[in-house]
């Protein structure tokens, strides 16, 4: 397995006046990441973003892994879902530009009308699959492999993530396995990472520190999961999110891609990139 560290990771230390959105090539680069993951966001609007990126990175010698981008193809008007599939289909030719093989977008965060029916995940299927479909074989001729994420609650659950990849059944769509965010949907990780290690095309490491739900609220930089326990970023290794038992999950699995440090902690970015890292390498040996 290799490295790679997100955008995300880097916090405010990604911000324009300090390393900004080509300085963090050089930092992954420093700390001895083999490559880098990016988040979509406004940086992209520069001129020749893309290019600039894939240029940077060829200079350090790391690759550019993934970009990670937000949509929603829960539409349930047809040319609304048609608009949706059109700018996700953009970000594919981005990610294209700047050198990456992968990309990973999100699918739903659920029905908002407020329902009190026809609102499960197989409700919103035909919807995510559709999209989800056309823009792999948009992306396919790209180059680009897309994802799922086990992201956002409404298509957390390794179920839900699972019947999604199988019911698009194309070879170009597969799942961006992140070994914390499973604990937002309160699953166990180490059970959940078991059934999508094998449609893995890429891994996410992020820890948490956890909190029963019957004990009080423990304020701020926690948040809560879908059944009301708490979670706040952790350190990889420090968290209580299974990182090392999943990584031998996947190493069992055959999965031999890039595992990505996403940090979200209350410690200084850069110190928990770090950190993170070393005990990502021990784990992976």
């Amino acid at each position: 397995m290799k490295t790679s560290v997100t955008s995300y990771s880097f916090g405010g230390y990604f911000s324009p006046d300090k390393l900004g959105y080509l300085g963090i090539i050089d930092k992954a680069k420093e700390f001895g990441f083999d490559g880098i993951e990016y988040v979509d966001g406004g940086y992209m609007s520069e001129p020749d973003a893309a290019k600039k990126i894939k240029e940077r990175a060829a200079e350090q010698g790391i690759d550019v892994v993934t970009l990670a981008v937000g949509a929603n193809f829960l539409k349930t008007d047809k040319a609304a879902l048609n608009d949706e599939i059109a700018r996700v289909c953009g970000l594919v030719d981005f990610a294209a530009e700047m050198g990456a093989k992968f990309m990973r977008h999100d699918v739903a965060g659920g029905f908002g009308d407020g329902r009190k029916h026809s609102r499960g995940y197989d409700d919103a299927l035909p919807y995510l699959v559709e999209g989800c479909r056309e823009v792999t074989k948009y992306a396919e001729q790209k180059g680009v492999k897309t994802m799922t994420e086990n992201h956002g609650y409404f298509s957390q659950d390794a179920a839900r993530v699972e019947k999604l990849i199988n019911t698009v059944a194309h070879d170009n769509f597969g799942a961006l396995v992140d070994l914390g965010n499973f604990m937002c949907a309160d699953e166990d990780p180490s059970l959940s990472v078991s059934i999508l290690a094998p449609y893995a095309f890429h891994v996410h490491a992020k820890d948490f520190h956890y909190k029963s739900g019957m004990d009080v609220n423990p304020g701020a930089g926690w948040f809560m999961t879908r059944a009301g326990n708490y979670l706040r970023g952790a350190i990889i290794g420090h968290g209580e999110a299974k990182i090392y038992q999943s990584v031998q999950t996947l190493k069992r699995a055959g999965y031999n891609g890039y595992v990505t440090v996403e940090f979200e902690g209350m410690e200084d970015n850069l110190k928990g990139i770090r950190l993170g890292l070393e005990n990502l390498k021990r784990f992976i040996g």
